[in-house]
């Protein structure tokens, strides 16, 4: 196209000079034809000569010869500047040319060196052109191939796909002479200059090593995942073996604890039961930390009643806090849905993660857990915030990582795996939460979880409904500011001037200045202060004692002392509410034992059942059968789920039917899943058993496979007394309501 261009130009150039010449040339002969004629009629004889009329013709021909010589010239000097600037546009062509060309030997030197297979076909999928690449490939030379349809063997397929503008995108597997090789195409329609229509282009880039490492990939993920599942089921069959004589040991030592015992035999079992504890919290956070590694972590949202999830969590971590002598105590802020959607299960973990910790590093004081708006609309912010040893700011993400602690040296005081704030902040990120911690070294922690809990359909804004105070004086007495600042900011939200007194002589002072409405005081002060407060302040209607559950056996004397009633530590918030705004004259024993259970009183309907025991471990099944009968039932053991398929239809048969049955799920011959679906099949007409499992396996899978197979309830080993009889007692009114 280029070289057209130039030889276009060539010839216009000539055509321009040669007209240029035979313009000239015709001018000139004219001026001399009329020249000549003119001078030859002159000298004629027969002409009438006059010199003046010769004179002037001579110089008007000179005239338009001269005006016509200055048009040649001034046309030729611009035929002149039309010249040079032809001849610098040829030149500037030249250049193009040349720089076009250096640029296509460039574009074919790049695409040579980027070793890209190119064919071109024609509709007819005859190849038109093809590069040295597609040659050495096909292992023919390009005349052999130009003109043929030829196509190169394919091995394997791989998916197509289209891009935007058109390009058609797939892998193939070649057969080639070196070896199989992985080309990626990129076709695309072309026009050709030298055929009618389209041709098909077709681009491709060998990927062979991109191939080979993706498949290893693939390989090593597929060899990742069969591991974790080993490991996960490695981990399941470990917790399983550990935690069977785990469970015999603690549960013999709570056995033994109940026998008469020396001092010094009652410290060695106690010792025995803290070690087993903690080697059991040891294992389930070992099997909650490889849960999460997994990705298995499942979260389950349900409705929950916030208020009871955080007031239990705090009377979960009650003993161990009072056992180091520490105040811990809980508070929801009014104005907050009662009842919110979330899993309250992984929540509960994590509060428990956290306020056990803050008890473990702190000495003195005490540990609040406190629950507040968040910053963002629909966010609530729960904190667990102690008086402890506190964390430096270098330490604050540090110990968000796996297997790190604040107290991290050789010579370290506190013990564990450094493990529960890592699983805690992967829960909370896991529930599209944020986790953080303030703290000053000696001035204590407040460890922070921000989660958008929503609201439930049937929630109710007033946690707990407030008694009428109207303004009534109050006067709190505890050495503790955990447990007194929070009642005093529930209080004062409920109406009441409260006012707090750090012992019993400030309390004696301020006493006779106002008429106090309610009085309450600390146990921890000490008996002797108790029993003075209490006479000095006979004046006032109510008097409460806040006592733990240890010092229960201490209630009759404190009534004497002159105390109303009475509240257990950590307080609830309906608690506190109906005993201020009832104003009980005596103790009520039953109303205290309603309130540790949560608000319910009832009898125990389960004492002196038939129950059946599936438990093959001897030492676990002989466990069962101690607790079962100081519980006032009858136990019976079948030592495999055939066993007690035969034990339940006996009884069934004879009219005499186990009120429960315990089923363990690890048992020989049928476990306990496959013995509970047999049990449900034959009562599929009739009254229903309730069945509760037992395992030592704490994953998620397994309380959902127990759920799914029939049982009613779940309990994981080692038995607790008060967890069994809670069981029971729940299965068994179930069981009174079914009938």
């Amino acid at each position: 196209m280029r070289d057209r261009s130039l030889r276009r130009a060539g010839v216009s150039f000539l055509r321009l000079m040669l007209s240029i010449v035979v313009r000239g040339a015709v001018i000139v002969t004219m001026s001399f034809v009329a020249a000549f004629g003119f001078i030859a009629g002159s000298r004629s004889p027969v002409a009438n000569y006059d010199p003046h009329v010769f004179a002037i013709g001579v110089a008007g021909m000179f005239g338009a010869a001269c005006g016509a010589i200055g048009l040649l010239l001034a046309r030729m000097r611009g035929l002149k500047s039309e010249l040079r600037a032809q001849q610098q546009r040829v030149e500037e062509l030249a250049d193009r040319n040349w720089e076009l060309k250096e640029s296509e030997e460039r574009a074919k030197s790049f695409m040579a060196a980027q070793g890209d297979v190119i064919v071109r076909r024609d509709p007819d999928g005859r190849i038109t052109y093809v590069n040295d690449a597609f040659c050495v490939l096909a292992d023919r030379a390009r005349a052999e191939l130009v003109g043929t349809t030829f196509t190169l063997p394919v091995l394997e397929q791989g998916a197509t796909a289209h891009s935007a503008d058109g390009t058609r995108l797939h892998d193939q597997k070649i057969a080639a002479d070196a070896g199989a090789r992985w080309i990626a195409w990129r076709e695309v329609m072309v026009r050709s200059a030298t055929l009618p229509g389209a041709e098909m282009q077709s681009v491709g880039r060998d990927v062979t090593d991109r191939a080979q490492a993706e498949r290893a990939l693939a390989d090593a993920r597929d060899q990742a995942e069969t591991a974790n599942r080993a490991k996960s089921r490695f981990l399941a069959m470990v917790s399983h073996e550990v935690r069977t004589p785990l469970n015999g040991i603690l549960g013999m030592a709570d056995l033994l604890r109940d026998t008469a015992l020396t001092p010094e035999q009652s410290t060695y079992v106690k010792a025995v039961k803290t070690s087993g504890d903690a080697l059991l919290s040891l294992i389930d956070e070992i099997l909650d930390f490889s849960k999460i590694e997994a990705g298995r972590i499942d979260l389950d949202a349900r409705t929950f009643d916030l208020v009871a999830l955080i007031e239990e969590t705090a009377e979960l971590i009650a003993p161990r806090a009072q056992a180091k002598e520490l105040d811990i105590a809980s508070y929801v802020e009014d104005g907050l849905p009662r009842r919110v959607i979330g899993d309250a299960a992984r929540l509960r973990q994590v509060l428990l993660n956290l306020a056990g910790n803050a008890v473990k590093f702190t000495d003195r004081g005490g540990v609040a857990i406190i629950v507040e708006r968040g910053i963002w609309p629909g966010e609530i912010d729960l904190l667990v915030r102690d008086t402890g040893i506190g964390i430096g700011p270098d330490e604050h993400d540090r110990i968000f990582k796996e297997f790190e602690q604040a107290d991290g040296g050789i010579a370290r005081k506190f013990g564990g795996t450094g493990l529960g704030l890592s699983i805690s902040r992967r829960i909370v990120e896991h529930m599209g939460g944020r986790i953080a911690v303030e703290s000053v070294p000696g001035s204590g922690s407040t460890f922070r979880v921000a989660l958008a809990l929503a609201p439930a359909a049937d929630s109710d804004d007033a946690a707990v409904a407030p008694p009428a105070l109207g303004g009534m004086d109050i006067m709190i007495v505890a050495a503790s500011a955990v447990e007194s600042a929070l009642m005093a900011r529930r209080l004062t939200h409920w109406g009441a001037r409260v006012c707090v007194a750090p012992d019993e002589k400030v309390a004696a002072a301020l006493l006779p200045e106002r008429a106090w409405g309610a009085i309450f005081i600390d146990h921890a002060l000490g008996r002797a202060a108790c029993d003075a407060l209490a006479r000095i302040a006979a004046a006032v209607p109510r008097r409460f004692v806040l006592v733990t559950p240890a010092a229960r056996p201490e209630l009759p004397a404190l009534k004497e002392a002159g105390f109303t009633s009475y509240l257990v530590k950590p307080v609830r918030a309906a608690s506190l509410a109906a005993r201020i705004a009832g104003g009980h004259s005596e103790f009520d024993r039953l109303g205290d034992k309603a309130e540790a259970s949560g608000g319910t009183t009832s009898e125990d309907p389960s004492k002196g059942l038939p129950i059946l025991v599936a438990e093959d471990n001897e030492i676990n099944a002989l466990l069962a059968r101690a607790l079962l009968t100081r519980l006032g039932h009858r136990p019976t053991i079948a030592t495999s789920g055939d066993a007690a398929i035969d034990a339940w239809m006996s009884a069934r048969d004879a009219g005499e039917p186990y009120a429960i049955v315990l089923m363990d799920l690890h048992m020989p011959g049928s476990d306990g899943i496959d013995a509970t679906r047999r049990i449900r099949a034959v009562e599929a007409d009739g009254p229903r058993t309730p069945i509760i499992a037992l395992t030592a396996n704490a994953f998620e899978e397994d309380r959902d496979a127990c759920i799914a197979a029939g049982m009613d309830g779940f309990l994981t080993k080692p038995l607790d007394r008060e967890r069994l009889a809670a069981a029971l007692a729940t299965a068994a009114d179930a069981k009174a309501m079914a009938a």
